[in-house]
């Protein structure tokens, strides 16, 4: 695997004035998304470092989006006309010990963010499988990690501040907003350039994970929420073959940072005796540490490493949401295509999330089971796939992650948030003229 390619600027950016002209960025590469599975439809680049810089370029252009840390499989983030980047806006703007909440600029990543609020003696909630995304493009897509008392990433925003169409600036929060605020942290990037994100915190704490292997699938019947509630965070991780879960990730908050002995059983799995990647052939190199060794929260509850940025794997995702009331039925489902899905799968990872107010969230009023697809990149047999998981589920109204690949039907999509008209009613507010609306928004929201 390569490594990710990062944008580079021209050097007469970094002393540019307050409005620098728009800058056209061509490499030999064609820019695309981290794993490489998309090529965007413009080259064109502009780079903010100040709130000043986003107001001015947002008004003088007629069509925009903003470009994130494209951890997106699809096209939600895409532009034809040009992109602006806050990649120079990734500061901690402040920390509030008394109302325990942080407030980041818009382009912080987790990875970032994590350590620096360890050292201050507190954490976030909850972490994605990667550090390497950005809070505010997580929030956005209703991002989420794990836990059946654990919300997505998103339900740990309490305030945030954006630039609409016009160069305004809104801020909303949690607490004197109620609705409006519920309707815009999972925006889809239809609202406008977030700018601002603040976020609740808690007490810092350690945690330690054990992984077990080859879970009969049989078990999930009977001891379904037994086994998910075994850890603040749960993860399941299967190829749909033999009628097993390949391997059970467990994660727990321990109090005295003492390592304890686990279970040899779990239900039928056994502990393993050595890290062990998701895809038990590939090596544990990158992960974080198993084996109940205790370690700061931030290091425990993503999959991977912090220190390991990703190369761009070449790999693609989907990902669909069912309710954990159906959550059994729908992995059984699934199971009986395994004969078609195993030949172009990585791995699929099972893992709750608990409900939530928000109203474009996939979690939106129902505690859900997301069932996360890693496919090899190989976009003419996945689309071919797909079809066939969605019709499987389609007794469970199904909800997809906005920003993985699905084949769902804008009418289905579009169904199955009843939220949905008053978002788009928000969205004529903020953005009347449909600046930062793009392809995927047209598709599936108003087609």
């Amino acid at each position: 695997m390569k490594k990710r390619t990062f944008l580079k600027l021209s050097s007469s950016l970094l002393t540019a004035p307050l409005m620098a002209p728009l800058v056209s960025w061509v490499t030999a590469e064609k820019l695309k998304n981290w794993a490489g599975n998309y090529e965007y439809s413009t080259d064109k680049l502009y780079k903010a470092d100040s709130i000043q810089q986003v107001q001015a370029f947002v008004r003088k252009q007629n069509k925009l989006k903003v470009l994130g840390t494209r951890h997106c499989f699809n096209s939600i983030a895409d532009s034809k006309d040009t992109f602006i980047s806050l990649e120079g806006m990734d500061e901690v703007l402040s920390l509030d010990t008394k109302a325990k909440t942080v407030t980041v600029d818009g382009r912080m990543k987790y990875g970032q963010l994590a350590p620096y609020l360890d050292k201050k003696g507190f954490a976030l909630h909850n972490l994605a499988s990667l550090p390497h995304i950005s809070v505010a493009g997580a929030c956005a897509t209703a991002t989420h990690g794990s836990g059946v008392k654990n919300g997505n990433l998103a339900t740990a925003v309490s305030g945030m501040e954006l630039m609409t169409a016009t160069g305004e600036t809104r801020t909303l929060s949690r607490a004197k907003d109620g609705d409006a605020f519920n309707a815009a942290v999972v925006h889809l990037g239809a609202l406008g350039v977030v700018t601002k994100v603040t976020l609740d915190i808690q007490p810092t704490f350690m945690m330690r994970q054990y992984v077990y292997e080859n879970l009969p699938t049989e078990q999930l019947k009977d001891h379904f929420e037994a086994i998910m509630s075994a850890g603040y965070s749960v993860s399941l991780f299967t190829d749909w073959q033999k009628h097993r879960i390949n391997e059970v990730w467990i994660k727990e908050k321990v109090g005295n940072g003492k390592a304890t002995t686990a279970k040899s059983d779990f239900f039928g799995a056994k502990l393993a005796t050595k890290n062990l990647h998701p895809i038990a052939e590939l090596s544990a190199v990158n992960c974080t540490e198993q084996m109940g060794v205790p370690g700061p929260w931030y290091e425990r509850m993503p999959h991977f490493r912090m220190g390991f940025t990703p190369s761009s794997g070449k790999e693609l995702q989907s990902e669909y949401f069912v309710p954990r009331k159906n959550a059994v039925e729908a992995i059984l489902a699934v199971e009986r295509l395994h004969n078609q899905i195993s030949p172009h799968l990585m791995i699929t990872e099972l893992r709750t999330i608990d409900a939530d107010n928000l109203w474009m969230s996939m979690a939106y009023k129902q505690p859900s089971l997301a069932i996360h697809f890693t496919w090899k990149q190989d976009w003419a047999s996945v689309r071919k796939v797909l079809p066939m998981i969605e019709r499987e589920l389609e007794p469970f109204s199904p909800r997809p992650h906005w920003g993985k690949l699905f084949t769902l039907a804008p009418a289905q999509l579009q169904s199955r948030y009843e939220k949905m008209a008053a978002f788009k009613q928000l969205v004529k507010e903020y953005d009347p003229q449909g600046k930062f609306r793009n392809a995927f928004l047209e598709t599936n929201l108003y087609s």
